[in-house]
């Protein structure tokens, strides 16, 4: 994986990065003060950097500015190269207004464009905090590649030196940004993995090995038998069609003086055919996706254990390959969940909220945390309400809500609110069980946060649901994502986390 080290001088001899903004000679801050770096033809003007990089560098830099067109906006590259200088090639990037979400698009944009650079070194300016922030994490983030095999494989940044005044000062912001974006590759990684090899038992393996050795961190695997001994309905029904039986993945993070207590709640679909309701094959071809919030709850632990975020998490990943046999649960089943609800199921395709709901059912009952928050590819409808970028969030506290949403849009996310309508809690009914799981009736999503509230006992105000099915995976390279797997959540829990402690 990439390497990012601070650095506070000289400039590595083979590449240069040098970020450049919006703003040509009729900009009023250029009229304000005049600086020879600004070509008078030029679009975009030099960023000015941190630490001094001489006169030549910069000079060069203005006076190829015009015949590279840029405009300074976040993301652009272009390549310059000086025969016998040193540098050998100077970078010019682009960093917009120079927020962070900017400095993460650039970052993503320069680790595709300087792929086959061993080693560069970039300049950043003096307020350098949440440029080195988004530029970490787009480095990181945009430089991911899920492979199984080596060949074809493409040559890769390996290093970027980061040119500050004070790399002490700014080690900490280093550190977030590497732990949020190994965190993220991590979820990622787990999502991309095909289903042949991700199944319940492999998916709970692979966290006992991230989490082995952290100290604050426990781990608890629930099997079949187990399950079945305390009740989990819902979680033994949907994978109960499956060879690979179900699992639920219980990691706990305990920091020394934690105030505050949340659960995470992850649905852990690692496969889904749909069940007796089968999916059409092209419905069907990314179902291994269907774990991704049971990825991102498990990664965004793990990097709370990391950052040594005071705050107790526990999260919670019910796993179960939802599959077609004669063991496999069928359309009218009633399912006796955790806790004793029960639910009619006609639909087996309408997995995910059965699983959810033995697990919050046991969140509220057993850890009676201070919040509560699920995350789960749950719906179509969240995709046809609000395409493929955003979440649905989920919640009866405005304050809860705001902090999530804060929290997600800071850390370069998204996701929208919406309502929890009363009315529709009528579609719930079932004439042979407690509620009815998957309701005819139009408002996919609602109704499907509807039914988990049910769940949800006395900390029904406590809680909120995010419905991430779209924006979990991207079907094209854009910013810091590539096509494939986003690791959606990772990022916005652990700054919403950050502000608990």
């Amino acid at each position: 994986m990439l390497v990012i080290r601070l650095v506070s001088g000289p400039a590595g001899p083979d590449a240069l990065v040098l970020p450049v903004r919006p703003g040509g000679p009729d900009s009023p801050d250029s009229l304000a003060s005049p600086d020879p770096t600004v070509s008078p033809a030029s679009t975009a003007r030099l960023v000015p950097t941190a630490v001094p990089l001489g006169d030549d560098v910069p000079a060069e830099a203005a006076a190829v500015l015009p015949a590279t067109r840029l405009t300074g906006a976040a993301g652009e590259v272009r390549e310059h190269l000086r025969p016998g200088g040193s540098p050998a090639r100077l970078w010019l990037l682009g960093v917009g207004e120079g927020d962070e979400r900017d400095w993460r698009t650039a970052g993503a944009a320069l680790a595709r464009a300087a792929k086959d650079e061993t080693q560069i070194t970039i300049a950043l300016p003096g307020e350098a905090t949440a440029a080195l922030r988004g530029l970490a994490e787009g480095l990181l983030l945009g430089s991911y590649r899920f492979r199984l095999t080596e060949a074809g494989k493409r040559p890769a940044l390996a290093e970027v030196s980061v040119l500050v005044d004070d790399p002490d000062a700014l080690a900490g912001t280093l550190d977030a940004a590497r732990a949020t974006a190994e965190t993220t590759r991590l979820a990622r990684d787990l999502t991309n993995m095909p289903s042949s090899t991700k199944n319940p038992e492999w998916f709970a393996a692979q966290v006992a090995e991230a989490a082995s050795g952290r100290p604050g961190l426990h781990l608890r695997v629930r099997g079949p038998e187990e399950l079945a001994a305390e009740g989990f309905g819902g979680l033994l029904a949907v994978g109960g069609g499956s060879a690979s039986g179900p699992r639920l993945v219980e990691l706990d993070w305990r920091p020394d003086g934690a105030r505050t207590h949340v659960v995470l709640v992850g649905k852990g679909i690692t496969f889904d055919t749909g069940g007796i309701s089968i999916k059409p094959v092209p419905a069907m071809k990314l179902m291994r996706k269907d774990m991704a919030g049971a990825a991102a709850v498990i990664a965004a632990t793990l990097g709370a254990a990391e950052l040594r975020l005071p705050v107790r998490v526990t999260t919670l990943a019910p796993l179960a390959e939802n599959m077609v046999s004669g063991s496999a649960f069928r359309p009218g089943d009633v399912i006796r969940h955790y806790g004793g609800l029960t639910s009619e199921s006609t639909n087996s395709d309408a997995e995910g909220r059965l699983v959810l709901a033995d697990a919050l059912a046991y969140a509220v009952r057993e850890l009676k945390p201070d919040l509560l928050i699920d995350l789960a590819t749950l719906t179509g409808a969240n995709a046809v309400a609000l395409g493929k970028r955003h979440a649905a969030l989920y919640s009866e506290n405005d304050a809860l809500a705001a902090g999530l949403l804060d929290a997600i849009t800071a850390a370069g996310e998204r996701a929208w609110r919406m309502p929890l309508a009363d009315d529709y809690v009528e579609y719930l009914a079932s004439e042979i069980a407690d509620l009815h799981s998957s309701p005819a009736q139009g408002a996919g999503s609602v109704v499907a946060a509807l039914f988990l509230r049910e769940f949800t006992g006395d900390l029904r105000d406590r809680w909120a649901h995010l419905d991430m099915s779209a924006p979990s995976w991207s079907d094209d390279t854009h910013g810091e994502l590539v096509k494939g797997a986003t690791g959606w959540g990772v990022r916005g829990l652990l700054r919403w986390l950050a502000t608990l402690g």
